[in-house]
């Protein structure tokens, strides 16, 4: 079987945003579309584990920032390689609003954002299935949307090149973290952006 002829299928980026009982929070995620048109549906799926995914199920609500090309690396590395269990993800961060239901938006490296109220949670396992109907809808900028083939090639840092210890190690095909061994666990879940062991390519540091 190729695992990489999933890397074909075209996704989106974002920045998922919730807050519940004074709390915020935000992840990258790459697991939302639209499902109906009539009355205006969209489909989110969220790892278990994230912090944002438990104040979407208390608060029912959530935001969409669409990220555009123009996003930096460090806007990943800030929603996606850090856990807001243990940070405060807005504390320092400037670029951002608050839209009509009271959640923040990222108003920079985007083109566009989205307010939602979930209407129905469907259990995956390892995630949750949001299904909710679109209120607020604004566009920021003509930039077009980045997706997840174009953050592979123009956003994602490629790696240095430089001299190997010949260790066996295990890379992150998403996020770029690296998990030395010789064997990858098989329910191995990477601790910055929640991916499975499909998602790690072996390699040598």
């Amino acid at each position: 079987m190729d695992q990489e002829t999933m890397y074909k299928l075209t996704y989106g980026l974002f920045v998922l945003t919730s807050h519940f009982n004074g709390r915020d929070n935000g992840c990258i995620i790459n697991t939302a579309g639209q499902v109906t048109a009539e009355p205006n549906r969209i489909s989110v799926a969220v790892n278990q584990s994230n912090l944002t995914h438990e104040l979407i199920e208390k608060s029912g609500k959530l935001n969409l920032s669409i990220l555009s090309e123009e996003a930096e690396f460090a806007l990943f590395q800030h929603f996606g390689f850090q856990s807001g269990r243990s940070v405060d993800k807005f504390a320092e961060f400037k670029d951002c609003k608050r839209s009509n239901n009271g959640l923040y938006y990222v108003t920079s490296g985007t083109n566009g954002y989205l307010s939602a109220e979930v209407e129905q949670v469907i259990d995956l396992g390892s995630h949750s299935l949001f299904l909710a109907s679109v209120g607020e809808l604004r566009s920021l900028s003509d930039h077009p949307s980045a997706t997840y083939a174009y953050y592979q090639s123009s956003i994602k840092p490629k790696p240095e090149q430089q001299k190997t210890s010949g260790k066996t190690a295990w890379r992150c095909t998403v996020c770029g973290y690296v998990y030395e061994g010789e064997e990858l666990p098989e329910d191995f879940i990477c601790p910055w952006c929640k991916h499975p062991a499909s998602d790690f390519e072996k390699i040598t540091i």
